[in-house]
């Protein structure tokens, strides 16, 4: 795919441009680098390029602080089609994710990793080179909000979110399993379906399996397939879920709620890697990487005795838990504006802006229902706007999630920071001091409670 390719850098940086011309160079027919953007427009005039690696930042006399978005439009006004991958530095990501929905391919972080550059310039060739009914229709379902996912998971500059993001980078091109805990609406499937795109099995399928609407009945159907005939409506033969993400990824959401003999039989086929059928004796080899996802707290579950304690050594071989959002600040308004872009396109409205009293009101809330509830908090207020501007009285929360209760009582004379302090002691103290629990009650990493400890002399 990549040894017929022609391919354009453009970066200020000569250091970065003489490191992707050797990366790429074996690999592809041409890559042209250029250092001046502004020389953009000659070149794509007098050459064919199948896809442009460009930068997000300049030293250009146009300062306008995201120079990266002002060349991809350019781009795009003479070649629609082109792929682009955008170079970024890891404090631009919410530009970055802008840039996508402006045109981008994709975008990779700096200092990047040589193999999921690789992959995502072969991933964004070969989505250019199928056919483009298909691409019509992945770009309605990202306006839609039914494919952007990847891009939501990324959006965060709390320090929680850039511990994960980090982790990420770190563990998605490995084959490792995976088990991320979070609050309901945290964003658990979201970050799944980034590690999988960002994994070596990125062509293969991404399967998803809610455990939590499984019967007894139908667990082993769902999961392992059958036979005609092995029950009274198996009327046909069915592969389950674990044949399907054959070369991909299989997600298991809320594996927290499977009953101890499902418990049994998931550990059985994940330490032989083979499934059987119902209804047949055949043992099927399967070759998938395992994402699990739960709200439920399965460590006490463990030392309960509710849920088994060698399926979860075989499940978390890395484990990421995902903020709630009331922990993780500004993001709030990050993704605010991500959802209000979004829904703004999707109901042709030109443009739309959160003004400040509604800002204020969006950082109040405690958001029960996490990152879902600010999704459909947003999409309201888009539908309600009588302008291109939100405002305060547009934001209205929704009445079906409950607010929790304070945990402690605190005076309102203190200070945010005496009131975090307060809160983390209680919980540790609730848990005797054991820090994994309390992280996952406050809904923060393990880490980013040192942290906090640290800083509080707790």
């Amino acid at each position: 795919m990549l040894k017929n390719a022609s391919i354009l850098v453009v970066d200020d940086d000569q250091d970065v441009l003489l490191a992707i011309k050797l990366l790429l160079r074996p690999l592809v027919k041409e890559v042209t680098t250029e250092k001046n953007p502004e020389r953009i427009q000659s070149l794509l005039s007098t050459q064919k390029f199948d896809l442009i690696l460009l930068d997000m930042n300049y030293n250009s006399s146009l300062n306008t602080g995201n120079e990266g978005i002002f060349w991809l439009r350019k781009i795009r006004q003479i070649d629609a089609n082109v792929p682009i991958i955008m170079i970024t530095a890891y404090g631009d990501i919410d530009l970055a994710v802008k840039s996508v929905k402006e045109g981008a391919s994709d975008f990779v972080l700096k200092p990047w990793q040589n193999e999921k550059l690789i992959d995502a310039i072969e991933y964004a060739i070969d989505q250019e080179e199928k056919p483009k009914n298909n691409s019509i229709e992945k770009k309605k379902k990202i306006r839609e909000g039914g494919d952007s996912s990847a891009k939501l998971s990324m959006i965060g500059d709390s320090d929680a979110m850039r511990e994960i993001i980090y982790k990420v980078g770190k563990i998605a091109p490995t084959d490792a399993n995976i088990l991320i805990l979070g609050e309901n609406g945290t964003g658990k499937g979201e970050i799944a379906k980034y590690i999988h795109q960002k994994s070596n099995r990125a062509n293969g399928p991404f399967v998803h399996a809610d455990l939590g609407s499984l019967t007894e009945s139908l667990f082993e159907s769902e999961l392992f397939g059958h036979k005609k005939g092995a029950f009274t409506d198996a009327r046909e033969d069915r592969i389950g879920r674990f044949e399907s993400a054959e070369n991909g990824t299989l997600f298991l959401d809320e594996i927290g709620n499977i009953s101890p003999a499902q418990q049994y039989k998931l550990l059985t086929v994940l330490q032989e890697r083979t499934i059987t059928r119902l209804g047949t004796n055949n043992q099927i080899p399967i070759n998938i990487r395992l994402v699990s996802a739960t709200n439920a707290p399965i460590y006490d579950m463990a030392n309960q005795n509710t849920f088994r304690k060698d399926l979860i050594y075989r499940l978390n071989t890395i484990e990421i838990t995902m903020p709630a959002l009331r922990e993780r600040g500004n993001d709030i308004l990050l993704l605010a504006d991500f959802f209000a872009k979004n829904y703004a396109e999707k109901y042709h409205k030109i443009s739309i802006e959160i003004e400040p009293k509604a800002a204020a009101k969006l950082l109040k809330y405690s958001y029960p229902g996490n990152v879902r509830e600010l999704q459909h908090t947003i999409e309201r207020a888009v539908i309600m706007a009588e302008n291109e501007t939100i405002t305060d009285k547009d934001i209205s929360f929704s009445t079906l999630e409950k607010v929790p209760q304070q945990a402690f009582n605190f005076n309102e004379s203190m200070k945010l920071g005496e009131v975090e302090k307060l809160a983390i002691e209680k919980v540790i103290e609730k848990h005797s001091g054991n820090i994994t629990k309390a992280a996952n009650e406050l809904g923060i990493t393990r880490s980013a409670l040192y942290r906090r400890l640290g800083k509080y002399d707790i």
